[in-house]
């Protein structure tokens, strides 16, 4: 199991010896950290192939936030971000939550969806009748499609097919894409399978593409905190909580709040999203999307008293496609690093590990705005940040 990088403030030590002591905790050769993290892992050649009319790199600070116990494993989480304070304030709330036993995580199936879309289509009804009778078919269509994802253990899982109204019908293919994103492989399926949906539908073929609203693809994250964890020496652990809660509460209220409490959360998640080489954006929209899903903009997460008063209790629920094979790991030494420092095994434990950081940054910002205010530590963070620059 992966140990605490020292027993030493972490934050106390030069770069040099930060990375010793990552390298040392994560059985990874320190060459491998100074080469990618001197150069932010990628080179202007490599970033030419990457992108169109390329100039350069821009980089990140990348670091790691400590304290994270998920499933009863330890983590070093990788973290790449502009902002100050936010690696810290993870750590910090992940420590708390550590004193209850840590992050409980669960996920569904790594599945994603390739949407068929047909228009023109004169009789919807027998469409999708027809699409419903051909489910075997298709599904056999988009497997011959995919034989390297079918030999990993993945596949198509179903079909689902929808009347939209003005002569558009529309078929989900469901595809569990094992340690992908996923992108790549459902295009495939789509491609694969749009003509003989259109014929089934006697309409005329449009758009064969994923979604990134992957609602079947979720990551559930817990944390229940003893009282006693959330105080310090400005406000006993009891006052802290309550307050914590009531800003819950609020943003479940009034969707305002709740896009602030939202981005909260993003600043770890996202964080350990680009760290790892993932599509942040796709991540965002499926997650706004899915805090819309009752027809009002909410939380992704809640924190509340238990019925005794003993503990904070914390949940987090996100639609999150995440890969740990693929994409920009292929090219970029950083974002390897980052999966080699996390120690993942799948795209499912990747997730985790990003829900996980999104709830600890949730609670250092609500437990920030209920006692001190969010301005104190942040702009003293933010100060120092800025006046290194300056000098």
């Amino acid at each position: 199991m992966k140990g605490e990088p020292s027993p030493r403030r972490f934050r106390d030590l030069d770069i040099a010896a930060r990375r010793a002591h990552v390298a040392e905790a994560c059985g990874i050769d320190p060459s491998e950290l100074h080469s990618a993290l001197n150069t932010g892992g990628i080179d202007p050649d490599v970033a030419d192939k990457m992108v169109e009319n390329a100039l350069g790199v821009m980089g990140l600070p990348f670091g790691v936030a400590l304290n994270f116990r998920i499933n009863g494993r330890d983590y070093l989480v990788p973290m790449a971000i502009e902002e100050p304070s936010v690696i810290a304030a993870a750590s910090h709330a992940a420590k708390r939550i550590r004193e209850g036993g840590g992050f409980v995580a669960t996920s569904t199936d790594p599945i994603m969806i390739a949407q068929v879309e047909v228009h023109d289509v004169a009789d919807p009804s027998r469409a999708v009748e027809r699409v419903i009778e051909a489910t075997a078919e298709i599904r056999a269509i988009a497997d011959a499609a995919i034989p390297t994802l079918i030999e990993r253990g993945g596949g198509t899982r179903g079909v689902r097919v929808r009347d939209l109204g003005e002569g558009f019908v529309v078929v989900h293919i469901e595809v569990d894409c094992r340690e992908a994103m996923g992108a790549n492989i459902v295009n495939t399926v789509a491609e694969a399978a749009g003509s003989r949906i259109a014929e089934l539908c006697e309409g005329t073929l449009g758009l064969r593409i994923l979604s990134n609203y992957c609602d079947l693809r979720t990551t559930r994250v817990t944390a229940t905190i003893p009282i006693s964890a959330m105080g310090d020496s400005k406000v006993d652990g009891l006052s802290a909580a309550r307050g914590i809660a009531s800003a819950s509460r609020f943003a479940e209220l009034d969707p305002y709040r709740a896009v602030t409490h939202n981005k909260g959360a993003a600043n770890g998640m996202d964080a350990v999203i680009v760290a790892t080489g993932n599509d942040w954006r796709a991540t965002s929209a499926a997650i706004h999307a899915y805090a819309s899903r009752s027809g009002k903009y909410g939380p992704i997460s809640t924190w509340r008293l238990n019925s005794d008063g003993t503990a904070l209790q914390g949940s987090i629920e996100i639609p999150i496609a995440v890969g740990a094979i693929g994409g920009a790991l292929r090219v970029h030494n950083g974002a390897r690093l980052a999966l080699s420092i996390l120690g993942v095994r799948s795209s499912t434990e990747l997730a985790q590990v990003i829900a996980a950081a999104g709830l600890a940054s949730n609670l250092a910002a609500l437990r920030a705005l209920a006692t001190e205010g969010i301005q104190r530590g942040h702009m003293r963070l933010h100060h120092r940040a800025t006046s290194s620059s300056n000098k």
